[in-house]
């Protein structure tokens, strides 16, 4: 039988192709579980209302997805079911020829407890757990295991009331209770949970053991009062507070940004050290590994803190975006992934910009997550588009499900979500994904039904648009500048190409929508008349977006008197490589001008990257580095930005990257490039950096705040590039601040900051350490990527043999108690 039913299965390929999507024969409206909780032996009995798809005619079998259960028994409309009427195999159950409507009670068991692929299912330190995206149900009961199957789920769990006391599912908490004592066994209780919202059985939950639950009660918008719940294990408790707050904060802001209210009476995370999934959106009962949950001051760093919130965020939007209305099939899984990551990157940039004291402050704080989601575009999906694995947000086919979890289609499928919202605003976007709901609640989906939505709700016509969903690539863009001082006109020659992908030899042209602005001799913005702009009346603005429809096509700017610096690609307004050619004083120009912070902040890396070049082909660092110095020190004084994005804007871009522009790579050279270039930042700007340390000192209580963060990630470069500077007051600055902070970020970047320099307290630094977290995993995980990570210094052994050396130490103390 099919591996997965919703479409053909080749049978020679074993792959699964999405133009033979067929819908179900047969929907399932109501599924009643009784759960009989056993590590050995549960039984699981199914009750389901099943009637034929009006949308699939004809007579069909009842094909329901099954495997590693046992059948115990099977029965339709109370009669069991004759031998000769049903068939089954390792993969499924065939039912001939049933009636239009019938109910269906099927009863299997299962063992948890061996359960070692960990899906269905499962026991883990004790506790069960289920995981059932992407194909999971079928290893709890037989049923047709596909997303476009959304069933409503009342669920009664039975376990005994010692070994388990806590039994949670998705919904609503109807009922509890306990049963009569039977002879022979161990006392049983119940709970009884209804899900008033049709779901796909990927997003089935149960979890059963002994946990317990820090818990808040909140009121949504429409003047409900709901009930959050943080489960975790015992003496866990004081670790989710941060978690409870990103959750809150999540439903607040889902309220106010796009006017969804959370939908349940209840909604909990269950957070544990065994759940090897990292984080799981079922409806109503999030389950996470409890590193993207747990934190404390002492343990947990900002950027931890920040990296909690935002997957705490992601798994609760996926409410709405993946829950409420979720995929049609498995190919369109980015339409849930992708629009609930840019759901919640833009939640983690609007927390990040909330305590910004002026407008220059807050984008440029939003511009930090900005930042960082393209830093991991280019350092992970961008490679992927280019090597032998490239495949579209949406592929065609594949052979294993699991293989689609990519970044393609989770980053840059947010990327495409985010050239929506470019190219109709963001009112039009809210326009869109109101009617998107108004057109799907309670339906699986696909893609093209969201891009219809977001068009039909603006009136516009994005059919070239839907290649980005169909294509594979990164597009390069070429961009030539003309300057015409006669006629005041300013021209932008732009030409797209995107190469050649296995099974995509020739690509065609891409809408893309590029952001733009030309800032003028003054440092400031030129107010801008794009010649033929469909609204001219809106302007003059500061920044266009121009539609790249074509292969090549040229945009005309009126009124330019003077030549401007084109700053192209604004807020990375689409997932593209650009290919201008700007000198360095430009990229000065615009490290110290710009208004779009991102595009300040790119014009600082393409800095660095020259400077470290010259330094790889025999410049010096002091005359390969000069403007990078000045453009460094402009941008440390600029007291108007962020603080967060000042250090992100000092940093200097990896050896990965530098290692792209060079046709052989010398691994030596390129680490002592970027290290001669750091120490000569170091060096020129000694001074700016002991002073900025002193200057962002704090007295106040940590507390994981944008702005307290921005200040520590600011105060920790300068601490860094003071270090390198080789001054001995810097060493013992570094050593002050491990041995005196009240958190881990202040303590992890002044350890760092030792090993990485030849400061004689680094070898006491790592020990201490070591005695104040051994028994803290995270933690240890910190101190391991620390030695993993460290530069050598003349007459240390290598890395790698220093790094095993303490690995053995440590764990060799702890085994031994």
């Amino acid at each position: 039988m099919n591996d997965s039913p919703e479409c053909v299965d080749d049978r020679t390929a074993r792959t699964v192709r999405r133009e033979q999507y067929r819908p179900p024969p047969y929907l399932v409206d109501e599924i009643d579980l009784k759960i009989e909780l056993d590590p050995q032996r549960t039984v699981v009995t199914a009750c389901s209302r099943l009637r034929r798809n009006e949308a699939c005619p004809g007579t069909a079998s009842l094909v329901l997805d099954g495997e590693a259960i046992e059948l115990l028994e099977l029965e339709l409309d109370g009669l069991p079911l004759a031998q000769g009427a049903w068939r089954r195999d390792a993969h499924s159950l065939t039912i001939d020829a049933p009636p239009e409507r019938f109910v269906l009670r099927v009863v299997t068991s299962t063992a948890p407890a061996s359960n070692t692929s960990l899906m269905g299912l499962y026991l883990s330190n004790g506790n069960f757990f289920t995981q059932c995206e992407a194909q999971g149900f079928r290893r709890i009961t037989f049923f047709p295991d596909r997303p476009d199957v959304m069933s409503r789920y009342t669920v009664t769990l039975y376990a005994e009331c010692e070994r388990y006391p806590v039994l949670l599912s998705n919904g609503n908490l109807s009922e509890t209770g306990v049963e009569a004592p039977a002879a022979g066994r161990a006392p049983r209780h119940w709970a009884r949970w209804i899900d008033p919202f049709p779901k796909p059985s990927y997003l089935f939950a149960l979890v059963a053991g002994t946990l317990v639950a820090s818990e808040q009660e909140i009121d949504t918008r429409s003047g409900r009062t709901a009930l959050l719940q943080a489960w975790v294990e015992p003496g866990e408790e004081d670790r989710t507070g941060h978690a409870m707050r990103a959750l809150v904060d999540a439903i607040r802001w889902d309220e106010q940004r796009f006017g969804l209210e959370l939908d349940l009476e209840r909604f909990m995370i269950v957070a544990v050290s065994d759940f090897n999934m990292g984080a799981m959106e079922n409806k109503g009962l999030n389950i996470f590994n409890t590193r993207y949950v747990f934190a404390t001051p002492r343990l947990a760093t900002d950027s931890d803190f920040f990296g909690i919130e935002s997957v705490v965020a992601h798994e609760y939007f996926h409410n709405w975006t993946g829950n409420r209305v979720t995929c049609r099939d498995w190919f369109q899984l980015t339409l849930k992934e992708g629009l609930t990551v840019f759901r919640d990157q833009e939640f983690s940039a609007d927390m990040l910009a909330r305590q910004s004291s002026g407008q220059a402050e807050a984008r440029s704080a939003r511009a930090v997550k900005r930042i960082e989601d393209v830093r991991v575009l280019r350092a992970a999906q961008f490679p992927e588009d280019a090597g032998p694995m490239a495949h579209p947000i949406r592929p065609d086919a594949y052979q294993e499900i699991n293989n689609f979890y990519t970044v393609t289609v989770y980053e840059k499928g947010a990327e495409v979500i985010r050239m929506l919202h470019t190219l109709v605003g963001e009112q039009g976007f809210q326009r869109g994904l109101a009617l998107y709901f108004a057109r799907h609640d309670g339906q699986a989906v696909t893609c093209d039904d969201f891009v219809a939505a977001i068009a039909d709700a603006n009136e516009t016509d994005l059919g070239l648009f839907g290649r980005w969903y169909s294509q594979a690539g990164t597009p390069r863009l070429t961009v030539s500048a003309h300057h015409d001082p006669r006629a005041c006109t300013y021209t932008l020659d732009i030409e797209q190409r995107t190469a050649p992908t296995a099974g995509q030899p020739d690509k065609a042209p891409v809408h893309i929508p590029i952001a733009v602005g030309l800032v003028g001799d003054d440092g400031k913005d030129i107010a801008l008349r794009l010649r033929g702009a469909a609204h001219a009346a809106a302007q003059p603005r500061t920044t266009v977006v121009l539609e790249l429809t074509e292969s090549r096509q040229r945009f005309v700017f009126d009124e330019v008197a003077r030549a401007p610096v084109p700053s192209l690609l604004r807020n990375f307004s689409a997932p593209v490589i650009v290919e201008y050619r700007y000198t360095a004083s430009e990229l000065a120009y615009l490290a110290r001008h710009d208004s779009d912070p991102f595009n300040r902040w790119e014009a600082m890396q393409r800095l660095a990257v020259e400077a470290m070049l010259a330094v790889v082909s025999g410049a010096t660092p002091q005359a390969a580095g000069e403007v990078l110095v000045d453009a460094a020190a402009a941008l440390l004084d600029d007291a108007r930005l962020d603080c967060a994005f000042r250090q992100l804007a000092l940093a200097l871009p990896p050896e990965g990257v530098l290692a792209e522009h060079l046709p052989v790579v010398d691994p030596l050279r390129v680490r002592s490039a970027r290290d001669g270039l750091l120490a000569h930042l170091g060096v020129a700007l000694r001074e700016r950096w002991r002073d900025t340390w002193h200057a962002l000192a704090s007295d106040e209580p940590y507390a994981p705040t944008p702005s307290g963060a921005g200040r520590r990630s600011l105060r920790n470069a300068a601490l860094s590039f003071w270090v390198r500077s080789g001054d001995g007051a810097a060493f013992d600055a570094a050593a002050a601040q491990f041995d005196g902070a009240d958190n881990m970020t202040d303590r992890h970047a002044a350890l760092q900051a030792l090993v990485n320099s030849p400061a004689s307290e680094r070898v006491r630094a790592l020990a201490d350490y070591e005695r104040m977290f051994a028994d803290e995993p995270l933690a240890m995980d910190k101190w391991l990527a620390v030695q993993a990570t460290m530069h050598r210094q003349p007459g240390d052994p290598a890395v790698l043999v220093h790094c095993l050396r303490n690995s053995y130490t440590h764990f060799a103390t702890w085994l031994t108690g």
